[in-house]
Order: structure tokens, then C-alpha cells, then sequence
């Protein structure tokens, strides 16, 4: 590849990997410096990524669309009082308030029985991605619920909240499994990724240990199908080994790009 003369930007030789990847590679030079187009991307980019973790959760919208299908939903509120303080403390994220925890206990006071699954939606570090993409696999995951025959609970929205809230909720609930929504933390091509996180029996104190998590739900990354598929097998699993985390391995069958036929256990990629 030659560089045309009449360009201060040098090409790079790689630069047809780009085509397969959206990291930043190739992006040639001039002089010893990025391109002004790649400089002014990474300013764009970083600029999405810190709009996202400042986004507001707008759980009204979501809990209207969520209503229209006739789900019941609870909104709550963690013991961080608003994003400043949710950015400092992260502990507070992981607890609902006061008067969340007291509002959620009181309704579970007339479910004596539980429920066998419970569903959080939380802003987490990015609302764009519940905003995109939570309506979605909340309606894949209440059919699946559905054609296991899993009662569920309320949809609990959670403002200001992190992976850990969810088993406060759980255990509130007296839910055998939660499953929480939770926008990740945004990268330079990413702002809208889509976290599930799965835990049985939650309770409050559990670490990451006892969880299991799917990342990178997006349009660009995990599809919904996919996602929903190996939450599936997590939950059945669970249900019958009566546990989750680092003892639940995530074995589930998928299917190879050419062919519907499932590959057996393991990555899929790695098969000849």
C-alpha cells in the first residue's frame, strides 16, 4: 500500500483489519500524531461513554411499557441519594433506602408464598443501554418464565443501583432466583451495554462469587436470543443443583453461524 503524496496522513499497513473489529486499530498517522478524524472520533466516543454514566433513569417510560403488557411494577430507590454519591460510594448503590426496603417489605407481607423469580432493572452505570434494551429481554425472560412455569414477581425498578441490590430484593421477596438488569460500565465503543446478573437463593451479604453474569447485551454484541438462551440454561441448572456462581459453569448448547443443529457442550468456537 502506498501513501498518497499529496496527504499528510500515513496509511497504516493493517488497516484492512478494521473491517472486522470497532477497536481502535490502523488508524494511520501524520507526522507523529492520530489523524484529526481519529482524534476527534476518540473525543466523541469518550463523550457518549461519560454522558451514559450521567444519563437519568427514566423508569417512568419503562415502567409504562411495562404496565401496557400488564407486568405489576415496583419502583425503588437505593441508599444512594442521588448520582454524586453513587459515583463516590458504591456501597450505597448495593443497599435499597430505607423506606425502599420498607415499601418492598410490606408488599411481600401479602405473598406469604414467594415467588420463584424475581426481575431488577437497575441504572447501574449506564441507562442508555436499560433504556435500549431492557424492554426486550424482559419480555424474552417472562416467556421463558412462563413456559417453565416460574411464578413471578413485580418488575422492581432501582434507581441509583448496582449489581448487589438485587439480592437484597430477592431475599425481601422470599424469591428462590433473582435476575438483575444493570447497565455496565461504558467503553469508547460501547455506551449501551446490557449486564444479567443471575443468583439463587439471593441474600443479603452474598459476593460476586455466588453470582453468574452475561455482558454485553447489545445490538452490537450479545444478541437477545443468545442472551436469553444461556440465561435459560443457567436458571434451569440452578433449579435443579440448587446453587449459582463460580460452581455453575455455563455449558449451554448454541449454535454454530452455518447450522441449527447445537454443538454439544463447550465454546463452540474451539470446535473443528
Amino acid at each position: 500500500m502506498r501513501d498518497d503524496p499529496k496527504t499528510p496522513v500515513q496509511a497504516d499497513a493493517w488497516s484492512q483489519l478494521r473491517s472486522l473489529t470497532s477497536a481502535r486499530i490502523a488508524l494511520g498517522h501524520a507526522g507523529t500524531s492520530l489523524p484529526t478524524a481519529a482524534q476527534l472520533d476518540f473525543q466523541f466516543a469518550h463523550a457518549q461513554a461519560r454522558d451514559a454514566v450521567h444519563l437519568a433513569f427514566d423508569h417512568a417510560a419503562l415502567t409504562e411499557k411495562l404496565q401496557s403488557r400488564g407486568r405489576e411494577v415496583l419502583t425503588l430507590h437505593s441508599s444512594a441519594a442521588d448520582r454524586n454519591q453513587y459515583l463516590q460510594r458504591p456501597d450505597l448503590g448495593r443497599r435499597l433506602s430505607a423506606d425502599s426496603a420498607g415499601q418492598l417489605s410490606a408488599y411481600a407481607q401479602d405473598q406469604a408464598q414467594g415467588f420463584d423469580l424475581a426481575l431488577v432493572v437497575a441504572d447501574g452505570l449506564s441507562a442508555l443501554a436499560v433504556h435500549r434494551h431492557s424492554p426486550t429481554m424482559l419480555e424474552r425472560i417472562d416467556e421463558l418464565a412462563a413456559e417453565q412455569g416460574w411464578s413471578l414477581a413485580p418488575v422492581v425498578l432501582v434507581e441509583q443501583g448496582r449489581v448487589a441490590v438485587a439480592d437484597e430484593v430477592g431475599e425481601l421477596l422470599n424469591a428462590r432466583m433473582v435476575v438483575i438488569l444493570i447497565g455496565e460500565r461504558p467503553g469508547l465503543s460501547s455506551p449501551d451495554s446490557l449486564g444479567l446478573y443471575f443468583t439463587f437463593a439471593p441474600r443479603v451479604g452474598l459476593n460476586d462469587a455466588a453470582r453468574n453474569c452475561i455482558s454485553n447485551v447489545r445490538l452490537e454484541g450479545m444478541s437477545y436470543p443468545m442472551a436469553a438462551h444461556k440465561l435459560l440454561y443457567l436458571m434451569r441448572e440452578a433449579w435443579r443443583r440448587q446453587l449459582s456462581g463460580v460452581n455453575l459453569k455455563d455449558d449451554a448448547q448454541v449454535h454454530t453461524l452455518d447450522a441449527d443443529v447445537p454443538t454439544g457442550k463447550g465454546n463452540f468456537l474451539l470446535k473443528q
